[in-house]
């Protein structure tokens, strides 16, 4: 099997304007991502998605592009599919970082060796460890009476876990705080991500002044690199910390199992430049004796579908104690897939259909796409 053609498809999906986020790094009120196809010569055709987002990669659905048509692909026409080594290593080649580029063609690779193998993501990455995968929603940083409402609209759809947006300052993030446990109760799991919002002292304040809210995780109070920082955090609280932003790359996730300055390290395809990588930081965590768990850049349908594969497969995700973010899709107008999800509200299904186990809706396609 030879690859003969990669079409990149930009597209530009709101957020249901109920359901917009914000975080440390801003709102996020529309998606521009792209959607890959791989076609070969034997008629498959591998689905790929890239959740691009400048904050937080510096890729642009224009950047993914270019990269994608000026690069990529001239590099992998010809090549076997299924040799994902060979095509990663020439990504690599041809363009450093690009994550979410990258993870997008590769995702589209595994996509089309289920397909050919005739078996799902997960049964290739070695099997499926659990049957479906346990799931949380998020609460933006917004003021109390819309955190109320977010609050109680999760509760009445029956979700049974959630993350409580903070990092903008400290004050607003308490009172945020407060306001979701008095609305859940005492008992549901609910844990914080700073999206790196606070300094070291404020982080310390912090995480002493929330030890009473019963969090299950803290997730990136600082910012990226300051591992020394990190250390002291866990000296002081009883929180478990969680690594995202500080878990874009293999080597980042080994420096943070060396310097031992996380509990818990957040990956997902997308973010770690695809489902290869994100495998290895998993044996790594493994390794190391670290938990990991499926974070999030808002995916749509295919992202969502290759988290689920891979925490579906991965032991050390240990979504029953840390559930995934798996819920992109409800989130947004549309999720680009001819059969939906199922996405909670407690947890996410297996899809069982070979590769990916998604078809690319081309009426939503068409209607979001931002080339036409």
């Amino acid at each position: 099997m030879k690859i003969t053609r990669i079409e990149a498809i930009p597209i530009k999906v709101p957020l249901k304007p109920f359901l917009t986020t914000k975080t440390a790094h801003g709102e996020h009120v529309d998606s521009p991502y792209v959607i890959v196809r791989v076609f070969t010569d034997e008629g498959l055709i591998g689905l790929g998605e890239a959740t691009l987002a400048p904050r937080w990669s510096g890729e642009t659905s224009e950047s993914c592009l270019a990269a994608i048509n000026q690069l990529i692909t001239p590099a992998l026409i010809g090549e076997d599919p299924l040799n994902l080594n060979v095509a990663v290593q020439k990504m690599d080649q041809v363009i450093k970082l690009n994550p979410f580029t990258k993870a997008a063609i590769e995702m589209a690779l595994w996509d089309l060796s289920g397909k050919a193998a005739g078996q799902p993501i997960y049964q290739l990455l070695g099997g499926k460890v659990r049957n479906s995968i346990p799931v949380k929603t998020v609460i933006g940083a917004f003021s109390p009476e819309k955190v109320i409402k977010l609050t109680q609209y999760f509760l009445d759809q029956g979700f049974t876990s959630l993350k409580v947006k903070v990092g903008l300052d400290l004050k607003s993030d308490l009172e945020r705080l407060d306001t979701v446990r008095k609305t859940i109760g005492p008992v549901m799991s609910m844990g914080v991500d700073a999206n790196c919002g606070w300094d070291f002292n404020t982080a310390c304040t912090a995480l002493s002044r929330m030890e009473p809210f019963q969090l299950s995780f803290c997730e990136q109070p600082i910012p990226i690199g300051q591992h020394d920082a990190w250390n002291e955090l866990r000296k002081l609280t009883a929180i478990p910390l969680m690594a995202d932003e500080s878990v874009f790359t293999v080597k980042d996730a080994w420096e943070i199992c060396r310097q031992r300055s996380a509990d818990i390290l957040s990956i997902y395809p997308g973010k770690n430049g695809g489902i290869s990588r994100t495998v290895a930081i998993c044996h790594l965590a493994e390794a190391a004796g670290l938990t990991c768990s499926i974070g999030s850049n808002l995916e749509l349908g295919i992202g969502s579908a290759a988290m689920i594969h891979v925490a579906a497969a991965m032991k050390v995700i240990d979504s029953e104690r840390f559930p995934a973010d798996c819920l992109g899709p409800l989130f947004h107008e549309a999720d680009l897939i001819q059969q939906p999800l199922s996405l909670g509200p407690v947890t996410a299904e297996l899809p069982t259909a070979p590769g990916l186990g998604v078809e690319l809706d081309e009426d939503q396609l068409q209607q979001w796409r931002t080339d036409s």
